[in-house]
């Protein structure tokens, strides 16, 4: 009996809703403002239409305009899923408990990156040695690659901040490769898949720092384990290798287009041990 009133509330069901149109639970990802609204949406929509194609949730997009308040939105559950960028992650883990579910592979199919020095083709600049007196940007002060690990590798070239004629922190990679390429700078600390997009406009690396681990996509702690499950399982489906998978992949991020591995707390203790690092780490006033 109860059987068969199971399976009338679910024909009565199908009828108020017509096929596909019973509204999905819905999900917030949240993503920081690190581009151009427009190019955000146009980077990150298609993986947003993946994620609800192929999970019981549909997903939104909540941005935010830096990782103050991205934090902000995981501290007050305004967001369940998010790409925070490498400024925020190790504080959004160490504070907020927030959990690494996946992380990028680059294009070498392993899940690290780099953070990487460039100046322009025809400067005379051939080696971090050669930025003492130079005008070096680096980027947003809470960046990990772009400052933190910028600051680091210059430390180990024996250069201080303070031997450069001038070190401007920018609001993100995208500034700090335009203010190279425009003459404003010597030289700039940024991503290496930032880099490699300008590398035949005019931009060489001069150097490059060892591999970190990929900057993971993290779930708030008190979002649901059936949840972030499905957005793993989802995620690590994709496969470069199989042309469909590659063709879904090729109008993301371009951090994202070789696909992704589990990520795990332990993989970022290095990270967390540079976050809270002297004189440079985030933990010890934003690297100043």
């Amino acid at each position: 009996m109860s059987r068969n009133i199971s399976l009338l509330v679910i024909l009565l069901l199908l009828l108020a809703h017509p096929a596909g149109s019973i509204e999905k639970p819905r999900i917030y990802f949240g993503i920081n403002l690190r581009y151009h609204p427009v190019a955000v949406y146009k980077l990150y929509q298609p993986m947003l239409d993946y994620l609800t194609a192929n999970t019981p949730y549909r997903f939104e997009m909540k941005l935010s305009r830096n990782y103050r308040e991205a934090l902000k939105f995981l501290r007050e559950g305004k967001v369940q899923i998010f790409s925070l960028g490498d400024g925020a992650v190790v504080e959004a883990m160490a504070a907020y408990g927030a959990i690494p579910l996946v992380k990028p592979l680059n294009d070498e199919g392993a899940p690290f990156y780099r953070c990487v020095f460039v100046a322009s083709d025809d400067s005379p600049i051939r080696s971090l040695k050669d930025l003492k007196g130079r005008k070096v940007a680096f980027g947003y002060r809470h960046s990990t690659t772009g400052n933190l690990v910028a600051h680091q590798l210059l430390a180990e070239n024996g250069i201080g901040r303070g031997e450069l004629a001038a070190a401007d922190n920018l609001k993100n990679h995208e500034a700090v490769m335009k203010a190279v390429m425009k003459g404003e700078f010597d030289a700039g600390a940024v991503k290496e898949v930032i880099a490699r997009q300008y590398l035949n406009r005019g931009i060489r690396v001069i150097a490059t720092s060892a591999p970190i681990a990929a900057i993971p996509l993290v779930a708030a702690r008190n979002t649901p384990e059936h949840v972030t499950q499905a957005v793993t399982d989802a995620l690590l489906r994709l496969d470069v290798n199989n042309p469909a998978h590659r063709k879904i992949l090729a109008t993301w991020d371009a951090e994202f287009r070789n696909g992704f591995a589990a990520a795990f707390p332990a993989d970022y203790r290095e990270l967390s041990r540079q976050f809270r690092s002297r004189p440079y780490g985030c933990g010890t006033r934003c690297h100043r």
